[in-house]
C-alpha cells in the first residue's frame, strides 16, 4: 500500500482506529514524522493529543547500543542484559541519562511550550508513528506509556515490517498497522512525499489541539454516551445538545462503518461548533453487523433511523431533526425521510447511494443535498439520476478531485462547510428556549 503522504495516511489509520472499542484514548504521536498522521487520528476521535518522547541510552563506547531509555516525568527502562553485558558502572550510566534527559526536556519545551503533558492515568495510550522499521523506540515508547499510568496501550502505524508487529505485539495490547511488507527497507519508500516534518509544524499541530474547541462544540455541551431502545433493540449512540440549538442532526453510518466513522464524527465536530445538535449511532448490534445482509438491508436501516428519530423526540423534546447519510446511510436517510409522517427539516447526503431507494426518492419532503466528490466516478452518475427523480428542494454538490473516501486534502473540509450551511439555511431560527428540554431529557 502507498500513501500519498502522512496526512493521507493519517486518515486511512484513523478509520482502523476508530473500529476498535477505546475507553478515554489518548493520542500520542511519536516525533517528529509521527505527529502530523497522530494529528489526524486525534481528529477523527475527537482525542487529546500530545507527543511521547523517548531518549535512548547508549553504551558509552558503543553509543548505537541501547542499555535502556528514559521518557518525561522520570521516566526509566533499564535492560540489565546489556548493562550487565557492557560492565556499566552507575557513574557512566548516571551521565549518558543526565545529558540525554538535557536533550528530551528541550524538545517537550519546543514542542508544548508552556503547557503540561495531557495525563495518562487510567487511560487507553494511542501510539502513533508514520511507520515502524525495527520497532524499538515505539517498544520503549510502550514501556513509557504504561509507566505513566496508562491502562491499555494501543500501537497504531500506517506501514512496518511484520517482525517488527510482532515485536510490538508482545508489549502493546493491541497493534493495528494498514500495510505490513514483507519486502520492507524503509518507511519513506511507501510515501510518494515524505519530506521532513519540522519541529514548528510539531508545535503547531499540537497547539492547534490545545486551544481547540472541547469535543462537545462551543458552549457547555459534550457527547453524551446514550442507549437507544429502538423496537426493542439496544443501539448505542453519542448525542450532543448545544444550548439554544436550531435542531438536531441525526447520522446514518455507511455499510462495513459505526458511529465511530472519523468523517462522519469529522462533520460533527463542524456543526456541534454552529451550534447544532448531532447523534450519531451505531444502525445495527455488534452481531448484526456480522451479516452482510443486514448492512445493505436498506428498509430495516430505514426503520432504524426513524425509530431513532422517536427516540431522540420522545426523550429531548420536540426538536427540528435532519438526517446526514454516508454511502448506503444516506439510502436509509432519504427511506425514512420519505415517510408520510417523517417531519425531518432536510438532509444532506455524503458519498451517498441514493439510487438504493429508488422507489421512494418522489416521496422525500425535506429538502435534500447530495454531495459526491467529483472523481467518484461509479456514484457521481448514481446521484445525479437520483436527483431527477426527486420532487422536493435539491441540489447536487461536486467536490472537485474528491474520490469516495473524500481522503484529498481539503474535500471533507468542504463536504463540513457545505453541510452545514445546508441545514442552517433550511432550519428554522432557534428560540432562547430552543434545546432546553434536550439539556434536562435523559435516556430511558
Amino acid at each position: 500500500m502507498q500513501f500519498p503522504d502522512r496526512v493521507s495516511a493519517g486518515r486511512r489509520l484513523a478509520d482502523a482506529v476508530a473500529r476498535l472499542p477505546l475507553d478515554d484514548p489518548v493520542v500520542l504521536g511519536l516525533p517528529r514524522g509521527g505527529v502530523p498522521v497522530a494529528h489526524e487520528v486525534a481528529t477523527a476521535l475527537g482525542a487529546p493529543l500530545d507527543v511521547i518522547v523517548v531518549r535512548k541510552l547508549g553504551v558509552p563506547t558503543r553509543p548505537e547500543l541501547g542499555f535502556g531509555a528514559i521518557g518525561e516525568g522520570g521516566v526509566r527502562v533499564v535492560n540489565d542484559s546489556v548493562v550487565q553485558a557492557a560492565r556499566l558502572r552507575g557513574p557512566d550510566m548516571a551521565r549518558v541519562e543526565e545529558a540525554e534527559r538535557a536533550v528530551l526536556e528541550q524538545r517537550l519545551r519546543r514542542y508544548r511550550g508552556q503547557r503540561a503533558a495531557v495525563p495518562l492515568a487510567g487511560r487507553t495510550a494511542v501510539l502513533v508513528d508514520d511507520g515502524i522499521a525495527t520497532g524499538s523506540t515505539a517498544l520503549v515508547a510502550c514501556e513509557v506509556a504504561r509507566a505513566q499510568g496508562a491502562a491499555r496501550v494501543v500501537v497504531a502505524v500506517p506501514v512496518a515490517p511484520p517482525d517488527a508487529l510482532a515485536l510490538l505485539r508482545s508489549e502493546a495490547d493491541e497493534v493495528v498497522c494498514l500495510s505490513a511488507p514483507a519486502l520492507f527497507s524503509a518507511v519513506g519508500q511507501w510515501y510518494d512525499d515524505f519530506s521532513q516534518t519540522s519541529d514548528e509544524e510539531v508545535a503547531d499541530l499540537l497547539a492547534r489541539h490545545a486551544d481547540a474547541p472541547p469535543p462537545g462544540g462551543t458552549g457547555s455541551a459534550r457527547p453524551e454516551a446514550v442507549v437507544l431502545d429502538v423496537g426493542g433493540v439496544r443501539l448505542d449512540g453519542d448525542l450532543t445538545v448545544p444550548g439554544g440549538t436550531p435542531g438536531v442532526v441525526v447520522f446514518a453510518h455507511g455499510s462495513g462503518s459505526s458511529r465511530r466513522s472519523p468523517r462522519n464524527r469529522a462533520v460533527a465536530r463542524a456543526l456541534n461548533e454552529h451550534g447544532l445538535g448531532t447523534l450519531l449511532f451505531d444502525l445495527l448490534t455488534e452481531a448484526e453487523g456480522q451479516d452482510r445482509d443486514l448492512v445493505f438491508d436498506i428498509p430495516l436501516l430505514g426503520r432504524r433511523l426513524a425509530g431513532a428519530t422517536g427516540w431522540l423526540r420522545r426523550t429531548r423534546g420536540v426538536l427540528p431533526v435532519c438526517y446526514f447519510g454516508a454511502s448506503t446511510g444516506a439510502a436509509a436517510a432519504l427511506t425514512a425521510a420519505a415517510d408520510p409522517d417523517a417531519d425531518i427539516a432536510a438532509v444532506v447526503s455524503r458519498g451517498g447511494r441514493p439510487d438504493l431507494a429508488d422507489p421512494v426518492l418522489p416521496d422525500v419532503r425535506a429538502p435534500t443535498l447530495l454531495i459526491v466528490g467529483g472523481a467518484d466516478a461509479a456514484v457521481l452518475p448514481l446521484n445525479r439520476r437520483a436527483a431527477e427523480r426527486m420532487r422536493c428542494v435539491h441540489a447536487v454538490e461536486v467536490v472537485p478531485g474528491a474520490g469516495h473516501l473524500f481522503e484529498e486534502p481539503g474535500a471533507m473540509r468542504q463536504v463540513e462547510e457545505l453541510a452545514t450551511g445546508w441545514f442552517l439555511r433550511h432550519l428554522p431560527p432557534a428560540g432562547p428556549d430552543a434545546g432546553a428540554e434536550g439539556r434536562a431529557g435523559g435516556a430511558p
